[in-house]
């Protein structure tokens, strides 16, 4: 009996908005035993509604689109009380959950990996019940994900947030906020925070590869407090310029659960999408919530 599966496609992620080459995505699932039915997204939230609408119906959903669309597709499956695998062929301007496991952006050696695998439990994040699947962040750079015009990252990919993330740092503002995780509190003023669960944070942050484990019930929490001096300022310069996430100030740990707690709310990104904050927030990791299909 053949298998099934879904392809849901965001026609307008990525630097073209031709689907040519998923042809031969398709193609490579159908030599593979499935029958593959595909849906291209219309609006936001779109990807969530076919995912949970129809995502039962198949042994497996795949998504193609940048890191939005692949949240919103997780959003969906994890609505269902027994999801399919999923699958993730990346087709946004910047990528950083495949950047993290290695996944190739070319659709057919992405739709090749999926079709190979066996499937792989991975943690899925939880920012007060709204899940994520690599990061939440705030502060400087933040805003860089979704303030940056689409046309504009299309054309420049990283350097686009590389520019927004600047416009944020000049200003130098502070986001005052109480951080508890494991038994420790940090409470300061900070440029930047992100819970993640990646080797890359917008482009623009690198953690080594050996410090993620994507299904070990952790993130990687890192905190940049805002610089008092001139000397805090060279040395958060140093750190950015050479990704040290350890560096003089740097804040980082290993930590399963997160509660920050703020005088007033402020904006946060949830995988490079924008989410609104509140005055106390827990963001959460559900290990291995969710197989793929890497």
């Amino acid at each position: 009996m053949a298998k099934t599966l879904l392809l849901i496609v965001n026609p307008r992620a990525g630097k073209t908005r031709s689907t040519a080459p998923l042809f031969s995505a398709v193609s490579c699932f159908s030599e593979a035993g499935y029958l593959v039915s595909v849906r291209q997204t219309q609006r936001q939230e779109h990807a969530a509604q076919l995912a949970e609408e129809e995502g039962p119906k198949f042994d497996c959903v795949v998504c193609c689109g940048g890191d939005g669309t692949l949240n919103e597709t997780v959003s969906g499956l994890l609505r269902l009380p027994d999801p399919p695998a999923l699958g993730y062929i990346p087709g946004g301007s910047t990528n950083d959950f495949a950047a993290s496991l290695g996944l190739p952006d070319d659709p057919l050696e992405a739709a090749q990996r999926i079709a190979a695998s066996a499937g792989q439990p991975l943690d899925i994040g939880f920012f007060d019940g709204r899940p994520f699947v690599y990061v939440a962040s705030f502060g400087a750079f933040t805003k860089a994900s979704y303030s940056a015009p689409q046309s504009i990252k299309n054309d420049l990919g990283h350097l686009a947030y590389i520019l927004e993330g600047v416009k944020d740092l000049s200003t130098l503002r502070p986001y005052r906020a109480v951080v508890t995780t494991g038994g420790e509190t940090f409470d300061g003023s900070f440029l930047f925070g992100a819970v993640a669960n990646s080797t890359s944070i917008g482009g623009l942050m690198k953690l080594q590869k050996e410090k993620v484990v994507m299904d070990d019930g952790l993130f990687e929490m890192l905190l940049i407090p805002v610089p008092t001096n001139a000397a805090e300022l060279q040395s958060l310069v140093r750190c950015l310029l050479f990704q040290d996430s350890e560096g003089a100030g740097v804040i980082f740990r290993h930590v399963s659960e997160v509660t920050v707690r703020t005088p007033e709310a402020f904006p946060w990104t949830l995988d490079g999408e924008f989410g609104p904050g509140a005055e106390e927030v827990r963001i959460v990791n559900q290990q291995k919530k969710l197989t793929f299909l890497l």
